[in-house]
């Protein structure tokens, strides 16, 4: 049975006898080492080339209601930011930039909604307004959280950093903030040519560095 990690994306496979039909199994990914927890309904075939492997959400997150498992819902290859911003006129122009850049938007309502979202699901892209759930961006307990995951899973984030004090494409301060992108709130207008642009130099990066790794055998 082929497994997909909800945290990184990576696909692996579990012996069928180690997932009887009707049960769940905590797994560790092998690769992010993130647990995970697996599923086998009770209708599926017993041929194993017609399996399918349901990964839930681990045990400790609830939803809210069925609006919000449909909102976590993300489909194979689909791009999903998080976005924790300030106020609801933010937002709106923020997440009108990501959508305009192919990313499908979901908004924590506060701080332990953002947690519990990115603890139980992968998002490659994380944006944090200065002032989120009345927070002052260099004390956020979400940079705090991010600065302590596993880096394969921490280097597949694109993370946005948002406020009053920042510079646009400041490139040493989103280096010294440990993100990708800083962006002044004066300028978030401009967010969507200014996402594209990041994120084609992040890809561009990123491919260069991921075949570096495999150079040195470290991917």
């Amino acid at each position: 049975m082929q497994v997909v990690c909800s945290h990184c994306r990576a696909k692996f496979n579990i012996p069928d006898d180690k997932i009887p039909a009707g049960r769940q199994v905590s797994v560790a990914c092998p690769k992010c080492k993130q647990r995970i927890v697996v599923e086998r309904s009770k209708g599926e075939e017993e041929d194993s080339s017609k399996q399918s492997a349901v990964v839930k959400v681990s045990a400790g997150y609830e939803y809210r209601d069925v609006d919000e498992v449909l909102e976590l819902t993300i489909g194979e290859g689909e791009k999903v930011a998080l976005l924790m911003a300030a106020d609801h006129q933010e937002a709106s122009l923020i997440k009108q930039a990501v959508k305009e850049v192919g990313y499908r938007v979901i908004a924590a309502e506060d701080t332990r909604d953002a947690m519990n979202k990115m603890r139980f699901h992968h998002f490659p892209m994380i944006l944090l307004s200065d002032g989120f759930d009345a927070t002052e961006i260099f004390q956020s307990p979400i940079l705090r959280y991010l600065e302590h995951l596993a880096m394969p899973v921490r280097r597949r984030i694109f993370l946005v950093l948002i406020g009053p004090r920042f510079k646009s494409m400041d490139h040493m301060k989103a280096f010294a903030m440990s993100a990708n992108l800083v962006i002044n709130k004066n300028d978030l207008k401009k967010l969507a040519p200014i996402l594209s642009r990041a994120l084609a130099d992040h890809e561009s990066f990123y491919k260069v560095f991921m075949e570096t790794l495999k150079e040195v055998g470290k991917a």
